[in-house]
């Protein structure tokens, strides 16, 4: 099924939340953005973070950059829906509203975070469909995660020892996705989105 096929499969299907995870540099972003550009059908989630932004990202866009004491305000104030610390340094988390308004609207939505957060989301929504992104070999992560170059020699080795933890957990995902090449995993992404969102018509 094409993109365009199956975000038309989609329009006509009812809502489920899809959650997208798979290990660092595995390029979650970059098919999350492709869906972006290229299936307004899809409501994707911004998620917040104190790092940093990276060259390129956009405020609201790719994340909603925050400090510290704003995180704890969204977590005292139970507003996400999930959060966890990433790579033993910055916070991550999911809106909580945003998420619960885009299902009552009927719209298919998508969660691109790491792990814990799917675990997390996995306890609260067990009825999601939950998508592992994986690379196509272990070498092709480490390739992707040095040419990024956006992280200090001791990141890059955090960040593979938990990629070593994240590749162990495929085996808890719904589907597994490949991306070997951006547009084809999100043509599969969408896919089975849609697919997700006929079996609910059917129930």
């Amino acid at each position: 099924m094409s993109l365009n096929s199956a975000e038309q499969a989609l329009s006509s299907g009812r809502s489920r939340l899809t959650v997208l995870a798979g290990p660092t540099a595995v390029g979650k972003g970059t098919v999350s953005a492709y869906i972006r550009d290229t299936c307004p059908e899809v409501w994707i989630s911004v998620s917040v973070t104190t790092r940093p932004p990276r060259p390129g990202e956009t405020d609201g866009v790719h994340y909603r950059f925050v400090d510290d004491a704003r995180f704890d305000q969204l977590i005292a104030a139970d507003e996400l829906l999930e959060w966890a610390v990433v790579h033993g340094s910055a916070r991550y988390g999911t809106p909580r509203e945003p998420v619960e308004k885009a299902l009552r609207e009927g719209r298919p939505a998508l969660l691109e975070i790491d792990l814990q957060g799917a675990r997390q989301v996995k306890e609260s929504m067990p009825e999601a469909l939950f998508v592992f992104l994986a690379p196509p070999s272990w070498e092709e992560l480490v390739r992707r995660l040095d040419e990024r170059g956006t992280e200090t020699e001791e990141e890059r080795v955090r960040r593979l020892e938990t990629a070593v933890v994240e590749m162990a957990a495929e085996q808890e995902f719904d589907e597994t996705v490949v991306n070997t090449e951006v547009s084809a995993a999100a043509a599969q992404l969408v896919t089975l989105m849609s697919s997700a969102a006929s079996e609910r018509d059917l129930t």
